[in-house]
């Protein structure tokens, strides 16, 4: 329940701090006293958007701070604050909310601070305020189902129902991608094989292959230059064959100084030593002229190779200009992905199977739950049916007729049924009741629906705000009644104007502005106060004697029959 409201700098409220009981809590006050004021406020603490056009002229902040008292049986409330590591503190929770002029807020729950997401969501489980328009939803099919289920107990069904309808919309949308992408790959997949194929054909494996091919091409390129060098050295190392002897070899030279120098070293001896160096200069001029030897005898006799080379490097430049490639690695990077391309395409024809097979599956349990959840609705229209008309038949609406119409609709998270509200004042033909019903039959009906809402889905709290509008009389005294039934299971707050209404309260708050018509405050009623009050609501800001006498037997009349019951 809401035990305190404080409220500083808002709108014409400077400063406010109020108490509330349990049970019923009546709140008056004239029209323009500030009674949407205070709501406004406490929508602000409980997440409402912040407008920082609500702040008092000359201050630079407001607060607003609401204190509840949860019990432990709350475990809608207790969830919420355990998930998000806030204090229990035995079910007392303080929220705060702080905005600045620049339009900043800052929320608090037990001086933890919050997002105003979490306000939002631990407020639709502590308070519901029924505003003066909110019959409007009478005509909104979702908030119909929504009651229906509350009433039915549907809470675990609806939360399966969600979650396996968002499990179904996520396949089919893996499954629409997996499908335009295999229709994709599929409509490029000649090409891709083409192009795969000639990349693979050029059996393209070393990175460096075009740099090394280019330096090979320079060397045969100059074969003519190079044998005829090798053929050169090759006679300057030893004489032709046949050649008559004007041409001495290297070798033969060195062998004739080596023998000349070991005949010296008799008489020089140093000269034995330069000739063991000569003799193995001779032997390292024979290995080179060897080794040059097998060289040139390895050159290609014909251009046939060099063929082949300039064959290759033309099929290497003409890919690379085919692809818009720069090297060799990247034409093996173009040909891996031609060859993922043709591999996804099995790839995803497997997985497309695989998603049609879980589709089927999620399909089938939604549908499961769908009958289950169309199951509970039907089995519970006519009990649902039946306490709203009993309930509006307490509200002299004697020959009225409510009934639940359930409908198929299309799939959606909340099922494949649509409910349609029926209603007829007279008893007879009954229609939607968002085309039959009058302004002061809606107000009924809405209480009805409000009453049994509240009992099943456990709202600690509850305020009405001006639900009795649209009718007078011993009307409102019966709807006076309904919110009073609903004090005794729950905290009721109802502002009004109807006194019929106003005596049946617990508590009796009186909203009002100071003469200057700048400030707005709040205060409770005492027992004289009450019949005052009461009694300007019967005849307006004169209060004659027989209006004060007809205040008080209202009052008493409402003792006595809440005695009686």
């Amino acid at each position: 329940m809401l035990s305190r409201l404080h409220i500083e700098n808002y709108a014409l409220i400077d400063s406010l701090d109020v108490e509330f009981p349990e049970s019923l809590v009546i709140i008056t006050g004239q029209t323009g006293a500030g009674k949407s004021i205070m709501l406004g406020a406490l929508s602000l603490a409980l997440g409402a958007k912040a407008d920082s056009s609500v702040i008092s002229n000359g201050a630079s902040t407001c607060v607003v701070e609401a204190e509840f008292t949860v019990g432990e049986d709350n475990s809608a409330v207790k969830a919420i604050v355990e998930d998000n590591d806030l204090d229990w503190d035995d079910g007392h929770l303080l929220i705060r909310r702080q905005l600045a002029a620049t339009g900043r807020s800052r929320a608090f729950i037990n001086d933890i601070p919050v997002t105003t997401a979490i306000l939002t969501e631990l407020s639709s489980h502590l308070l519901d305020i029924h505003s003066q328009h909110q019959t409007l939803l009478l005509k909104d099919k979702d908030f119909q189902l929504s009651l229906l289920d509350h009433f039915a107990g549907n809470k675990a069904l609806l939360e399966q129902c969600a979650a396996e309808y968002a499990e179904v919309l996520k396949l089919r949308a893996s499954l629409r991608d997996a499908r335009e992408s295999l229709s994709h790959l599929n409509a490029e997949k000649e090409y891709n094989q083409a192009q795969f194929e000639q990349l693979d054909k050029a059996a393209l494996r070393d990175p460096g292959e075009l740099e090394t091919l280019e330096e090979e091409h320079r060397k045969l390129s100059s074969l003519e230059d190079i044998r005829i060098a090798f053929d050169e050295i090759a006679s300057l190392g030893e004489p032709p064959a046949g050649d008559s002897g004007e041409h001495i070899s290297i070798a033969g030279n060195l062998r004739d100084i080596v023998r000349r120098l070991e005949r010296l070293s008799a008489f020089v001896p140093e000269c034995g030593e330069l000739s063991s160096r000569l003799e193995s200069a001779r032997v390292e001029v024979d290995d080179i002229l060897s080794e040059l030897g097998s060289m040139s005898a390895s050159l290609p006799s014909d251009n046939s190779a060099l063929e082949q080379l300039e064959e290759r490097m033309s099929l290497l430049y003409g890919l690379l200009k085919k692809f818009s490639c720069t090297s060799i690695s990247e034409l093996i990077s173009r040909r891996d992905e031609f060859s993922r391309c043709l591999v996804d395409t099995d790839t995803l024809s497997a997985s497309i199977e695989e998603l049609e097979k879980k589709l089927s599956v999620s399909l089938k349990r939604y549908d499961s739950i769908c009958a289950d959840l169309s199951m509970a609705r039907k089995n519970s229209c006519e009990a649902f049916s039946a306490a709203v008309r009993d309930s509006l038949h307490l509200m002299e609406l004697s020959k009225s007729v409510f009934s639940v119409n359930l409908e198929d609709d299309s799939p959606s998270a909340r099922g494949t049924d649509r409910v349609t509200f029926l209603f007829s004042s007279s008893g007879t033909n009954p229609v939607d009741v968002a085309r039959c019903a009058s302004g002061g039959e809606m107000s009924r009906i809405m209480l009805s629906l409000k009453a049994l809402m509240a009992k099943y889905t456990q709202m600690p709290t509850m305020i009405f705000d001006e639900i009795d509008s649209g009718v007078s009389g011993s009307v409102a005294d019966k709807m006076g009644q309904v919110i009073c039934s609903m004090g005794d299971f729950m905290q009721v707050f109802a502002i009004t104007h109807l006194p019929q209404v106003a005596v049946k309260g617990k508590a009796h708050l009186l909203v009002s502005k100071d003469d200057s018509g700048e400030h707005t405050s709040i205060k409770k009623l005492s027992d004289e106060q009450r019949v005052l009050e009461i009694a300007r609501m019967l005849s307006g800001s004169r209060l004659s004697d027989e209006a004060i006498a007809n205040a008080k037997s209202l009052i008493l009349e409402n003792r006595r029959s809440g005695q009686s019951s």
